[in-house]
This record gives structure tokens, sequence and C-alpha cells, in this order.
């Protein structure tokens, strides 16, 4: 009667190797999320903040051109009358975005600020920087990357 008792051996449960198997694998899932989040949410913020530039020339340009050409009719308040409120930034007379208006042209250095953008009345884009050209606008702003802020140059 003793032989034919064997003992069996459980199959219930899992074993410290499987066990740690599921955990390496949640841990790279975590890893690669925790990795990816934070580039599709500046990828996201970039986007915008281009779409708001775009904005702030493109009224700049329609403000020369309802009074005649002149550079100097470009004000922060000609502005924001003329674009109102951007998605990105709160872009009214207390806001939080800078926006500095330059109508003499020349030479401006690149925008090194995400908060900062310069609208550079007779001037056009020279790679990141602006250079003196007549009647027309370069507008300057930064752009975040994964090791800080890239300047932009866009002409309108």
């Amino acid at each position: 009667m003793l032989g034919n008792m064997k003992k069996s051996k459980s199959e219930n449960g899992f074993t410290i190797i499987e066990v740690m198997i599921v955990l390496a694998i949640a841990g790279l899932i975590l890893l690669i999320v925790f990795l990816a989040v934070p580039a599709l949410q500046r990828s996201s913020r970039n986007s915008q903040r281009k779409t708001d530039v775009g904005r702030i020339g493109s009224a700049a340009s329609t403000i020369i051109s309802n009074s005649n050409g002149s550079m100097a009719a470009i004000t922060r308040a000609a502005l924001v009358q003329e674009v109102g409120t951007t998605s990105y930034y709160d872009f009214s007379v207390a806001g939080n975005l800078v926006v500095n208006i330059e109508a003499s042209g020349g030479t401006h250095a690149a925008v090194t600020s995400k908060d900062v953008v310069d609208v550079e009345g007779n001037a056009s884009c020279n790679g990141t920087a602006a250079q003196y050209a007549s009647r027309q606008i370069a507008v300057l702003y930064a752009v975040e990357s994964g090791s800080g802020t890239v300047s932009v140059c866009v002409d309108q």
C-alpha cells in the first residue's frame, strides 16, 4: 500500500522566477512610459507655441498692412487687440507672455526663454536670429528640446 502512494507535486501558484520575470517586464513598460510621456508633452507644447507665434506674426503683418506699411504701428496693445487670447500663452495686457517689439530692424540675437516672443520689424530670419531687411517681419521664439530651449525664427 505504501508503494501505491505517490507524493504529488502541487501545481498551484507561481514560482519566484515567474514573479521576477513579470516584475521585470512591468518595470520596463513603466520606464518606457515615463520616458515617452514628457517628450510627447513637450512636442504638444511646441506645436501649440508654433501656432500661437504664427498668429502673433500674422497679426503683426495685418497691423502693418492696415497702417499703410508703418512698422511703428506694431504695439503690444495692437497685437492683443488683433490676436485676442492664444491657447498656450496668456496673451493679454497683464499676461505672462513677454512680447518684445522692435520696429527699427537691425541684427537681433536668438531667443532663449519660452515665455518671450520677439517681433522684429524691418528684419528677416538668418538661421535662429534676425537681420535687417526692408519692410519684412521676423518673429523669434524658443521651443523646448530635451536639453533646454532652442531658438526659432520665422519670417512673416
